[in-house]
C-alpha cells in the first residue's frame, strides 16, 4: 500500500466518512463535489469537448486530429454520485486517462440526477446517449460502456435493458466498485462497515431512496444483481477489498460467471470506494486504470476482427 493511499484514507475518515452518518442533504452533496479539484491529465493531442443535444450533454474525451484512428472506437462512461450528484466533468480524472489508456474517443454524458429525476431517468438518458453514440457512426461492436460506483450499475443496467430489446450490446464493460444491489443485502454492508474509508454500511440503503422513490429495490433495472446476466460482453469489475460495496461486486462476478459471462474481477488491498478518481495523486488509481485501458482496448480489438 502506497504512503498516498494511506494520507487518503486518513483524510476521507476524518473529513468524509462522518457525512454518512448524517441525515441525506441532496443540495449540501452537490456543493461539496463543486468545491471538490477534480484534475484532468489529458495525452498529447487529446482534448475536452461539451457535448450538446437533448442525448449528448455532456463531455467528449477526444483527439485533436479529425483522422485519428481513436475516433473509429468508443467508450461510453457514465459517472458515480449515488445517482443524485456529480457529473462529467468531476470524473475528468478517470475520463481522460481512460479515453488514452484504450485509445478511444470517450463520451461522459451528464444524465438527470435524483431526487428531481427519480428512476428510470437514468436508465432514459444512458440509453439515449448509447444510441447517440451510434448515430455518429461508430458501431456497437467498437463501443464499451463502463462507470463507477451508481455510474458502474447504471452502464450494467443498460447492458440488460439493451439486451432485452434485442439491440446489440457493447464489446466490453468494465466496472468500477458498481452499486448493483440498491436494496443493499450483501454480507460487507455490515462487515466493511468500519473499515470502509468512505462510507458506514446503513448510509446505501438510505441515500438510493432518493433514486429509487417508489420502485422496489430489487427491480433488475435499478439494482443489476436481481437480473438475468446471460449473454452479457466481458465484464472487468475492480473493487476494494475493505469497501461496504465489495459484496456488490463479489456477487456479480460469481453470477457473471454462473451464467457463461466472462468476468474478471479485481480486488485492490485498502484501497477507497472510488479510488480511480484520485489519480492525479494515488498511483493504485492510475495502475488500476491501466489495467482497465488495456482490457478494454483489446476487448475492441477482438470485437473488430470477429465482425
Amino acid at each position: 500500500m502506497s504512503w498516498q493511499n494511506r494520507l487518503l484514507t486518513w483524510a476521507l475518515r476524518r473529513w468524509v466518512k462522518p457525512n454518512s452518518l448524517r441525515p441525506q442533504d441532496v443540495a449540501a452533496s452537490r456543493a461539496l463535489t463543486q468545491r471538490m479539484p477534480f484534475a484532468a491529465r489529458l495525452a498529447p493531442g487529446w482534448r475536452i469537448r461539451a457535448g450538446t443535444g437533448a442525448a449528448r450533454n455532456g463531455e467528449w474525451i477526444e483527439p485533436i486530429a479529425p483522422d485519428d484512428p481513436a475516433r473509429t472506437r468508443c467508450i461510453l462512461y457514465f459517472h458515480g454520485g449515488a445517482y443524485i450528484s456529480m457529473s462529467a466533468r468531476t470524473h475528468r480524472a478517470i475520463t481522460s486517462r481512460l479515453a488514452a489508456g484504450s485509445n478511444a474517443v470517450l463520451f461522459a454524458p451528464d444524465y438527470r440526477l435524483a431526487p428531481e429525476h427519480p428512476f428510470p431517468a437514468a436508465l432514459e438518458d444512458a440509453i439515449a446517449a448509447y444510441r447517440a453514440v451510434i448515430e455518429t457512426g461508430i458501431p456497437a461492436g467498437q463501443i464499451a460502456v463502463a462507470g463507477d460506483s451508481a455510474g458502474g450499475g447504471l452502464a450494467l443496467c443498460l447492458l440488460l435493458a439493451l439486451r432485452d430489446a434485442a439491440m446489440k450490446l457493447p464489446a466490453a464493460a468494465v466496472l468500477f466498485s458498481p452499486s448493483t444491489d440498491l436494496a443493499a443485502t450483501g454480507p460487507s454492508i455490515v462487515d466493511n462497515s468500519e473499515a470502509d474509508a468512505m462510507f458506514f454500511g446503513p448510509w446505501i440503503a438510505a441515500v438510493t431512496q432518493h433514486y429509487l422513490g417508489g420502485t422496489p429495490a430489487t427491480n433488475p433495472l435499478a439494482s443489476p444483481l436481481y437480473g438475468d446476466l446471460t449473454g452479457l460482453p466481458p465484464l472487468l469489475i475492480q473493487v476494494g477489498d475493505t469497501e461496504v460495496l465489495l459484496d456488490d461486486s463479489r456477487r456479480l462476478h460469481e453470477k457473471a460467471r454462473r451464467a457463461g459471462v466472462q468476468s474478471r474481477l479485481q480486488l485492490w488491498p485498502g484501497v477507497p470506494h472510488g479510488w480511480q478518481i484520485f489519480a492525479s495523486f494515488l498511483p493504485e488509481a492510475r495502475a488500476a486504470l491501466r489495467d482497465a485501458g488495456t482490457f478494454l482496448r483489446a476487448q475492441l480489438a477482438a470485437s473488430k476482427t470477429s465482425s
